[in-house]
């Protein structure tokens, strides 16, 4: 199966797409949604949950395109549950400001490996990756 991962990175790279919203754009044949819809949905989530420096946005599209995808609540909170871990696994926190490091002066993960990584997720939750 050929991941999205490195397509949503670079969407990211390209300044044109805040986090949440260049995974929720690479999946947008997956959802049924066009690429307008899912900038709008996205543009609420940049710079870690709604510009709080929270959770991850790049999590947090991946959120929106698993609920789209799955169809079901349960499914999905399990799957988010599970993409979450896994990401504080590999990056030591879900938390913007933590991976930019804005406090301590030590980026643990640059925004474009975050979307990478949000993806790699997703995909391995889900069929959203091309076969």
């Amino acid at each position: 199966m050929e991941t999205r991962k490195f397509a949503a990175a670079e969407k990211k790279k390209s300044g044109k797409y805040n986090c949440a919203q260049a995974v929720i754009c690479t999946y947008c044949d997956k959802t049924g949604i066009d690429e307008q819809t899912a900038m709008n949905i996205g543009n609420a989530f940049a710079a870690g949950m709604g510009n709080t420096e929270g959770t991850c946005g790049a999590l947090v599209g991946a959120g929106v395109v698993l609920g789209l995808i799955n169809k079901d609540r349960i499914e999905s909170m399990r799957n988010m549950r599970q993409m979450m871990n896994k990401f504080k696994e590999r990056n030591g926190t879900t938390q913007c400001k933590v991976l930019k490091g804005l406090e301590s002066g030590k980026v643990l993960r640059e925004c474009p490996d975050c979307v990478a990584d949000a993806c790699e997720f997703l995909e391995d939750m889900t069929n959203a990756a091309d076969k």
